[in-house]
């Protein structure tokens, strides 16, 4: 994968608050933040270019990106914090005030047509046939209309922090599925399996505000 384009922006939009959180939410001084930030930088171009291109019509290309970022941001770190450290440092410099925009935008638009067809489009893409650092995912509409699953079967998540040795992290990821969905104010989160927990596959449904039983 190239560095140039959606990588480059994503460390420019993030970089700081990842940065931020090493000293809010890990506890080190501005000293050390400033030197795993630099080891994260150089760590981030590697991965990103050890990456095979992503497909046009992949809509999970970020996804893999931003597990690129945490993941290099971890591998500078000096020791390696508990899980739950971690998922608490990835919600916090995720979730920007251009992040949270971006998930009101969206919520705006949960459930629409356009959504609905693009979640068909991606379920038949099967994009993890081809990459591995990808997603093949089914579409599964609740019957009562109440929302949907997406049942995921392939993640590149696994896959990148499997070869990097840092897998016990994913959970950390999988976690900001609830709270973009609480950010966006259209649906509820709800989920039973994940693969990085030795489930079938990971389940992820979102139900309409207001018809959760």
């Amino acid at each position: 994968m190239k560095y140039a384009g959606m990588p480059m922006g994503m460390w420019l939009l993030f970089a700081g608050s990842f940065r931020r959180q090493l000293t809010d939410t890990l506890g080190y001084d501005d000293k050390a933040a400033k030197s795993v930030t630099s080891g994260a930088k150089r760590k981030y171009r590697e991965i990103i270019q050890s990456l095979p291109e992503s497909e046009r019509a992949d809509r999970f290309r970020m996804n893999i990106v931003s597990c690129a970022m945490l993941s290099d941001f971890l591998l500078a770190l000096p020791e390696r914090p508990a899980v739950e450290t971690v998922t608490d440092y990835y919600r916090e410099a995720m979730m920007t005030a251009p992040m949270k925009l971006f998930c009101r935008l969206s919520g705006r638009r949960k459930f629409t047509e356009a959504d609905l067809s693009a979640m068909r489009e991606t379920a038949a893409l099967r994009a993890a046939d081809r990459n591995p650092y990808s997603w093949n995912m089914e579409f599964l509409p609740y019957p009562d209309g109440s929302g949907y699953e997406a049942r995921f079967t392939s993640c590149g998540i696994c896959a990148l922090m499997g070869e990097l040795g840092i897998f016990e992290f994913v959970p950390a990821m999988c976690r900001l599925d609830y709270t973009m969905s609480e950010a966006g104010g259209a649906s509820e989160f709800r989920r039973e399996y994940t693969i990085a927990s030795g489930g079938p596959y990971c389940d992820c449904g979102y139900k309409k505000k207001g018809t959760l039983r």
